[in-house]
């Protein structure tokens, strides 16, 4: 079964600086429909004017990662982490026992555009750390490329929960496929240009919810990139 979530129909927080797109229920967009799926907790697609961002504050018990999709987000948080998260870069950040930080738009001239994705931990109270890598140009057309997982093999980056995270790259008339273990469920995002997944036409922003499926099939309706996500 395939459930299918447009970008049109999630929520939205759009005030100066910001502009953000939420697949699940956060901050003050609640819908009961849309909690999370798995250990898959948030999906927000931001786009942050330049020189703006969010100021310094607390997380715990959480996966955070930041995907780039275009322009640098400049990050620092209170274990002395400090880096700058390019278009392509993906960084993670366990915040367990607690941690503050703060995420700016690098740019005094151009905004900034990633997805925050929020993932529940396996465990409570996992020491504070961060990771990232850049996979810009890493992913074969065709090919489905591991970004991010359980015990950071092939070069992911370590999520401390049972997921597996591809990154997918796909020209038109390309199909990647990928298959499912028992009782396991995936979620796809599309970040950029078009596929087909199911017969449906999805679009950059569009999501979808993959339940009791054995494989799915990915095809590129254009030049498209997309995230999928393979978890219990």
């Amino acid at each position: 079964m395939i459930e299918f979530r447009k970008a049109d129909g999630r929520g939205k927080t759009k005030f100066g600086w910001l502009d953000s797109k939420h697949s699940f229920s956060f901050g003050h967009f609640y819908d009961p429909a849309h909690m999370g799926f798995g250990p898959l907790r948030v999906i927000n697609e931001d786009r942050v004017a330049p020189g703006a961002g969010f100021g310094r504050h607390p997380h715990d018990n959480m996966e955070i990662i930041s995907y780039v999709l275009e322009g640098a987000l400049e990050h620092k948080d209170s274990i002395g982490t400090g880096s700058i998260i390019e278009a392509g870069d993906l960084q993670r950040m366990t915040a367990g026992t607690g941690v503050e930080h703060s995420e700016f738009n690098h740019s005094q001239t151009e905004p900034v555009h990633f997805l925050q994705i929020w993932i529940l931990p396996e465990a409570r109270g996992i020491e504070p750390s961060y990771e990232q890598k850049s996979f810009a140009g890493a992913v074969a057309n065709d090919k489905l490329r591991l970004v991010g997982s359980r015990d950071g093999r092939d070069g992911s980056v370590t999520i401390h929960q049972d997921v597996d995270l591809f990154l997918g790259s796909l020209q038109p008339s390309d199909a990647v496929s990928h298959e499912f273990g028992k009782g396991r469920r995936g979620w796809l995002q599309v970040t950029r240009g078009e596929v087909k997944l199911g017969g449906q036409v999805l679009k950059a922003g569009d999501g979808a919810a993959i339940q009791d499926e054995k494989a799915v099939s990915v095809e590129g309706e254009g030049t498209a990139e997309f995230l999928l996500f393979d978890m219990q």
